[in-house]
């Protein structure tokens, strides 16, 4: 991810606050996270996150990068009151608020991701189970199609195709198209991002 980003800093501060107001044990279950006194622990791409009224603390206590801050945060300030249920996959792009983000999104998600792996589709298959990709329902012709639980109610499914002849490498990362009432669409963007770091590393500490 991103270096520390002042804007986000404050803007995770400010959703400290609100969040002091939220009753951890009644979005429990809507959100499927787990509550604790004075907080929630929440699964994010394998790792697993306190967020409490005071702060977002990671393994060891330490404090996550910025961005992974807002995003759980938002997460937890976002919780419908019913579960959505249109699970229907569907790109970035299609999202109704997308548009000023869709061209980030497939550079440094999508397009770094077919970059990154081309050439190496077991590499990925490898790295995406190891944050708990499993197949998706349904047939996808693709080299890799896994789907990743990126947050409860939140999973991503990565699909992507090598370079042939023909071609050259290819990545989609998708949602559900109810992921746009866990998260809005900058937090949906970085937490493609972050799918993309993730696995990226995974490669690099090979």
């Amino acid at each position: 991810m991103k270096p520390k980003n002042p804007v986000f800093e404050q803007t995770c501060k400010r959703y400290l606050v609100e969040i002091a107001d939220i009753d951890f044990r009644r979005i429990e279950a809507r959100l499927g996270i787990t509550a604790r006194e004075g907080g929630a622990v929440i699964p994010l791409l394998g790792t697993d996150y306190l967020v409490s009224r005071e702060a977002v603390t990671g393994p060891g206590g330490k404090t996550p990068p910025t961005a992974v801050c807002v995003i759980l945060c938002k997460y937890l300030l976002m919780c419908p009151d019913f579960a959505a249920q249109d699970a229907d996959w569907v790109s970035f792009r299609d999202f109704r608020d997308a548009a000023p983000l869709i061209a980030s999104f497939a550079n440094t998600v999508e397009r770094a991701l077919a970059r990154e792996f081309a050439g190496r589709t077991t590499d990925l298959r490898q790295a995406a189970e190891a944050l708990g990709g499993r197949p998706p329902t349904g047939s996808y012709r693709y080299d890799v199609g896994l789907v990743v639980p990126a947050l409860p109610k939140v999973p991503l499914l990565l699909l992507f195709n090598d370079a042939d002849e023909t071609f050259q490498a290819a990545c989609s990362v998708l949602f559900e198209r109810r992921a746009e009432h866990y998260l809005d669409m900058e937090c949906l963007a970085m937490l493609g991002m972050l799918l993309a770091d993730r696995l990226k590393n995974m490669l690099l500490h090979k």
